[in-house]
């Protein structure tokens, strides 16, 4: 099928253009997040599986980048006077090795990002049920996208022929559904957990910035899918921008919500007081002996990144202890 839109040429060097603005702001989200993860933290005290995801998104980002400006720097330069067809030519052959290896990038770090949404549902929820569609989702994602890569090192045609752009459509509308159902099922399972702890509660909330962000990260991701299904489906050289675009966006959706988890932890434990009593109330305490008095609070717990939160109850000097170990 002919494509539409601009030429190809055109379309891949926009693309690297909004890839490398959105990349660059990926890497200073990646800055902040290990601030966030590692400020007035004990090594042993670092989140490390959430430290090495957002490693492995900012490698395979850089890693596409890179693919990208080489398959550029191929078509526009090395080979534009020796490919028949020329330029556009160049970029039409999706069996060119720097294709697959962009698309294969893209796969990964998509079923890593998504991968990584199914595990902080498994870990709220605190069951395995709740994850089977989402698994089977996943499963499906990663099935579409390996065969299309594969079609695609074996096509003779563009990316829009019938056989091939049916399984890429496939891959695009399986990460979607994956994205919004492991989104919804850890805004709803927080929204529940906040609802139930509200009416005990006498500070302010400290889970709906991270519902917020969720929510947030979710619609930013799913707002770059959505076109380049809809260019896909159209056979428009947009698909090119939008889903090169999608490769940082990814990783700043993942560091949007590290962040805000962090600074939520850092605030948490600002508001906890460290010290029982003042040096003037323990002055009183010798002339007004008094019975000891025993605090209650609500105790939330984080895990792996993801909020995992339980309500409890604990004496205040257990809970200094737990602090200080």
């Amino acid at each position: 099928m002919a494509s539409t839109g601009m030429p190809r040429d055109a379309a891949v060097t926009m693309s690297l253009t909004l890839e490398g603005i959105l990349y660059g702001f990926s890497i200073l989200m990646f800055l902040g997040t290990i601030c966030a993860m590692t400020y007035n933290r004990r090594i042993q005290d670092i989140n490390r599986p959430s430290l090495i995801v957002a490693v492995l998104l900012l490698i395979l980002s850089t890693a596409h980048i890179v693919v990208n400006i080489i398959r550029i720097e191929d078509g526009l330069v090395k080979y534009r006077d020796t490919f028949l067809g020329g330029p556009v030519a160049f970029f039409e052959d999706v069996s060119q090795t720097t294709y697959l290896i962009k698309n294969a990038l893209y796969v990964a770090q998509t079923l890593l990002a998504d991968g990584v949404m199914i595990y902080r549902c498994h870990v709220v929820w605190q069951s395995t049920w709740v994850i089977i569609l989402p698994c089977m989702l996943w499963c499906s994602v990663a099935a579409t996208g390996v065969y299309a890569v594969y079609s695609c090192s074996h096509a003779s045609s563009s990316i829009f022929a019938a056989k091939l752009a049916q399984w890429v459509e496939a891959f695009l509308v399986l990460t979607i559904a994956t994205n919004l159902l492991s989104s919804g099922l850890l805004a709803y399972r927080i929204w529940m957990i906040e609802r139930s702890v509200s009416t005990v509660r006498a500070t302010k909330s400290t889970l709906m910035p991270i519902l917020r962000v969720l929510v947030d990260s979710a619609v930013l991701y799913s707002a770059v899918l959505f076109p380049a299904l809809i260019c896909f489906m159209y056979s428009n050289t947009g698909e090119v921008v939008v889903v090169d675009m999608a490769m940082p966006i990814m990783s700043i959706a993942f560091y949007m919500v590290l962040i805000r988890i962090a600074i939520n932890r850092h605030h948490r434990f600002s508001t906890i007081p460290r010290r029982t009593t003042s040096e003037s109330e323990q002055g009183n305490s010798r002339q007004y002996p008094m019975n000891p008095l025993r605090f209650h609070v609500s105790q939330f717990t984080h895990s792996d990144g993801t909020s995992v939160y339980g309500t409890g109850t604990k004496d205040r000097s257990s809970i200094y202890i737990a602090d200080s170990e």
